[in-house]
This record gives C-alpha cells, structure tokens and sequence, in this order.
C-alpha cells in the first residue's frame, strides 16, 4: 500500500479522496492555487502545497508544480480525481518515469479511449456493440455525405478529441451536412487544438447508460451495473440514478457482462466507465471515461463498495477486493449535482456562502467541500456538492429525495436546488419516463412559458 497520496484535483472530489486515503491509514498531500487556500481539502490534509495562481493552467493544470510537490513532500503516488488531469496520458508517463504510482489506468489505455474513434475500433473488436459510422476520421465533405447517406440520416458529426458537447452537430438531411462538418471541425479545433471528425447514426431519443467497470490490470475485470445519465443540458449530466428505470435485469447483466469481459481482455487496470445509447432495447456503445466520474456515489450506495479504495488497491498492485459473484444490487439510488448557477439561466453564481445547512437522515449522503462562510471562486467548475440518496424502492428514493433537497439551505448564492425540486413535480421524471433530450426540451417549454 502507498505510503503518501497527493491529491492533483480541488473541491468535493479532492475531499472524497482524501476520507477514502485516511481511512487506509495512507498520508495525504493537497495541492491549491492561490484562490484556493481557505479550500476544505487543504484544512484537512496532512500536508499542502500551493501550486500557483487561480488560473487552472498555471496550477492544477500545471505538471511541473505538481511534480515538484510530489518530490518536496515525497508523495509516491498521486491521484487525479476527475477532470483536469485525470485522463492525461502524458501526465501518467511522466509520473511514472518518476516512479510514482498514477491512480489510474495505463497511459496507453488513456490515450486509446481518449482517442474517440480508436476507442470505438477497440469496443468492436472487444465486441462490444457500437453505433453505426465512419470507420475513421472522415477527409472531407464528400465522404461525409457518402457515410451519412449509408448509415441514414440524421447523422452526428463529432470531435474525434474532447467531448462536453464542443464539436458536436447534428445533419438531419443532405442539405446540412456540408455546414455540419464545417461548423464542428471549426469548434473541435478551437476547441482541442484537433480538427478530427468521424459520423455516427444520430439516435432520436435514447437513454444515456453507462456501466461502472473495474479491471485488476492482470487478466481480471467485473462490472459494477449501470447507471442512467439521460437528464442532461448540454450535454453535461444533471442527475444520475442507478439502477435504471429504462433496462431490466435481464440487459443488465448481458451487457455488464460483455463489458467486463471486454476490460479483462484489454487487461485494463482501475475504474472505468463505458458509455451507451440506449433505444428499443440496444446499447450503441459511445464512449469510455478513464477515471472516476462526478456520479460514482450512486454505485457506492446500491453495491456498498468503496471506489476510491478500491482503485486505491489495484494502483498499490493489489487485487480487487470482491468477484463478479460478490456483487449484489441493493435498493435505488440519485444524485442530483449541485451547482453554483441561477436555476433559470444557468448563469456562474460564485460568492461567499453565508449560511450553510445539508440534509441529513437515513439515507442521504452529501459530498461536498463548501462550509459556512467559505468564498467560491469564480475559475472553476461550478458544482459545489452532489447530494446522494438511497431507498429500498425507486418511488422511496425520491420521497426521500423531495424531503432531502427541502432541507438543504445554501444562503448567499444562487443554486440549482430549485430545478430539482421542479423536476421532482413532472410526471415523467417520477415515472422514469425520459430520454437525453428531455430537460432541453423540458426547459425550453419552461422559459417560453415565462
């Protein structure tokens, strides 16, 4: 087991981390910019290193920094949380030249799934089933409208690099494709410094299903079930719940299960998540993240494994700690991702936070570095906590989570509660009646409505 962590990443997660480090008895280094001194996961630290100024570039960002704190506080392994660093593959080579232990995957299975279009040739030849497309980068607008007029349209034209919805349109004929490409080859190089694109079939309303994978990086891998990510704006996920109320058990343990073999034969190492659209009962695999995502708790409380502690062990060279035949699935879980902006226009809501009260009781959890009194800064991402609840059925989880988001006061900014607690009163969302586009067009009902 390591002897010192250092945590390359800020807010909840840097927290989640380090309870996760303390627990294993393991030391544990922060790391902050400036604006971040006063920061929870500082106070609680055994040691902290200031890495430079607000900017994430010259900071979380910045590999020299945080080597060199690595080396003044002798740190021999480091975990990146997600975000910033978290899928850089130079970053784990240059760690690893350094021989401290990256938290994470290969570098070369980073840079294989990092690559959306290499990641989508090694799904089919794992077997894994994929969305109907180029096979590669497209040149040019006449092969564009080749592809598009094989697959059918609508198409989506997507960034080979990046992701976050940048690089991303949607041709719904032949007449649009030429200004498709155009328009995401220009996001996509501004954007990732990569004018890469390939095609995809563009699915009208699926469900965004993703599978929680662990790989022992020796032959071994299992899967931890789904978790369904279809509320989102923007393409960026709002709230998550886990297990589905789109797929049975039956899919469940079909895909769960082709995805793990599919992590063992790779000989992946760590956490993982593999990504699908889902629609009239098939998976169309999308993407895979290499590193813990912000909605790995909902996992945590439908299985009772501990993430971090367990890709904590298989960086150390450790086994996983359970067998797929270990695993059971207990209740339902949501998180609802709580974020620093006005819930109408979405507007960055940073500030002081004068009064600071989360809910609490029988199943909720609430991961969070925020405190009464504490400033957010206007830098970084805004999600200032997620709040967690479990039930034994789904309809008792929402109960629980209608009586949970009632309780939680953040006074002195703006928050997102209040969108969740209007999403709470539609009749889909309680039914489990959604797709990836159902808050756009949820929301844009709403503000014409206003």
């Amino acid at each position: 087991m390591f002897d010192k962590v250092l945590i390359a990443n800020r807010g909840e997660i840097a927290l989640r981390v380090l309870r996760a480090c303390k627990e294993l008895g393991i030391s544990t280094v922060a790391v902050h910019s400036t604006a971040d001194a006063n920061a929870m996961h500082v106070r609680l630290a055994d040691e902290s290193v200031c890495i430079g100024p607000p900017p994430a570039r010259d900071s979380y960002l910045n590999i020299p920094a945080l080597l060199s704190a690595c080396e003044i506080t002798g740190a021999d392994a480091v975990h990146p949380g997600y975000g910033f660093l978290s899928e850089n593959a130079r970053f784990a080579e240059i760690l690893r030249a350094h021989d401290i232990a990256f938290i994470g995957p290969s570098p070369e299975h980073i840079r294989i799934m990092g690559d959306k279009i290499e990641a989508k040739r090694t799904a089919k030849r794992l077997g894994i089933p994929v969305v109907p497309g180029s096979d590669g980068a497209v040149k040019d607008d006449k092969e564009a409208a080749r592809i598009a007029a094989e697959i059918g349209y609508p198409v989506l034209v997507k960034a080979a690099a990046g992701g976050g919805g940048r690089g991303m349109k949607v041709a719904r004929s032949a007449d649009d494709i030429s200004e498709a490409v155009s328009t995401a080859r220009s996001e996509a190089k501004a954007a990732f410094g990569d004018d890469a694109l390939y095609i995809e079939k563009y699915l009208e309303r699926p469900r965004h299903i993703e599978i929680q994978v662990f790989g022992d990086g020796q032959g071994g891998g299992i899967h931890l079930g789904e978790r369904d990510c279809s509320l989102q704006r923007r393409h960026q996920k709002v709230w998550e719940e886990a297990p589905s109320p789109g797929i049975n058990a039956k899919e469940r343990a079909e895909i769960g299960q082709r995805v793990a073999s599919a992590i063992a034969e790779l000989g992946y190492s760590g956490a993982g998540t593999v990504e699908f659209l889902y629609e009239n009962g098939e998976f169309y695999f999308i993407e895979m993240n290499t590193r813990l995502q912000v909605e790995h708790p909902v996992t945590e409380m439908i299985t009772g494994i501990d993430l971090v502690n367990e890709q904590i062990r298989v960086a150390s060279g450790g086994t996983l700690s359970v067998k797929q035949s270990d695993i059971t699935f207990g209740g339902h879980a949501i998180e609802c991702r709580i974020n620093a902006e006005d819930p109408a226009t979405f507007r960055p809501s940073p500030g002081k936070i004068n009064y600071y009260y989360p809910p609490g009781g029988l199943g909720v959890r609430v991961d969070s570095a925020v405190y009464q009194g504490y400033s957010i800064p206007p830098y970084y991402d805004s999600l200032i906590g997620k709040l967690i609840v479990h039930g034994k059925t789904r309809n008792e989880c929402l109960m629980r989570l209608h009586r949970a988001l009632g309780e939680f006061v953040v006074d002195g900014i703006s928050t997102t509660i209040p969108l969740f607690q209007r999403l709470l009163d539609q009749t889909d969302i309680v039914d489990g009646n959604y797709d990836i586009h159902w808050l756009e067009r949820f929301l844009a009902a709403n503000q014409q409505e206003d």
